[in-house]
């Protein structure tokens, strides 16, 4: 019993250890940076040619801009990654750019680069959130991320069907997100008043937080109220005030189960 005793002081001392190592500040005083932000880009053709994908990517520029450099006190991600959320079928996996795809380039290089990334030309028939999602987890596992704050940011309207089928929110599935981190946030942008309740009723998750804003509202980011447009980016406190408010808000987490 002793023995046993001793050997759980011992594991508690060291992952005590570890987390405060993991939470070390740099050289200086600043906090090391630890959040894994992954994005997700709809390019199935409902979004593609929808009214809202040339908003998104403009917004997206900005918002990557924005978080990178940490202007007005955002967040700055250790790990970044940008894909696709479609397919030709069900299932097929998409390349994950990193972080050095759009790191150091200015606003309207990164709008530039996620516009050929993800030209409208290179549209699939599928959104297949299933398969960006388990792709997500094993880019956790593979680049050591296990643990870390996970947000995931997804532009798309948000409807999830094989051509011809109805949508079916109980069939999305977030387990593969569940045990990654004890903090895993996933942010749907862009989408409707009724998607994004299917999305918070409907689809099954334990920990996992969803936070859905519907594009009536993302389209607000650029309102002379919130954009100044003779101000760069880094002079945007409305637009940063906005983004805490309105996309990286603090939500819940919420107990879903399936139907």
């Amino acid at each position: 019993m002793a023995r046993t005793s001793m050997w759980r002081r011992g594991a508690a001392a060291l992952t005590a250890a570890l987390v405060l190592a993991a939470c070390a500040p740099e050289p200086g005083g600043a906090l090391r940076p630890r959040l894994a932000l992954f994005v997700g880009v709809d390019i199935s053709g409902s979004f593609v040619h929808g009214p809202n994908f040339d908003d998104a990517l403009a917004f997206l520029s900005r918002y990557l801009y924005a978080h990178l450099t940490g202007a007005g006190g955002l967040e700055v991600p250790d790990a970044l990654f940008i894909a696709s959320i479609g397919g030709a079928k069900p299932g097929e996996p998409k390349t994950f750019f990193p972080k050095q795809t759009v790191q150091g380039k200015s606003v309207e290089e990164i709008e530039k680069q996620l516009r050929e990334l993800f030209a409208k030309k290179n549209t699939n028939p599928l959104t297949d959130f299933n398969a960006f999602f388990e792709q997500v987890a094993e880019t956790v596992r593979n680049k050591n991320l296990v643990l870390r704050p996970i947000s995931i940011v997804m532009l798309s309207d948000g409807k999830s069907a094989v051509s011809g089928q109805k949508p079916n929110y109980g069939a999305i599935s977030l387990e593969p997100l569940e045990n990654l981190s004890r903090n895993v946030t996933v942010r749907l942008l862009y989408t409707d008043a009724e998607t994004g309740r299917r999305w918070q009723d409907q689809v099954p998750r334990r920990r996992v937080k969803v936070w859905t804003q519907d594009a009536a509202v993302m389209t607000y980011w650029k309102d002379p109220s919130t954009w100044d447009a003779g101000k760069p980016v880094e002079q945007q406190e409305k637009f940063f005030l906005w983004l805490k408010d309105n996309v990286d808000f603090a939500t819940r987490s919420r107990r879903v189960t399936g139907s």
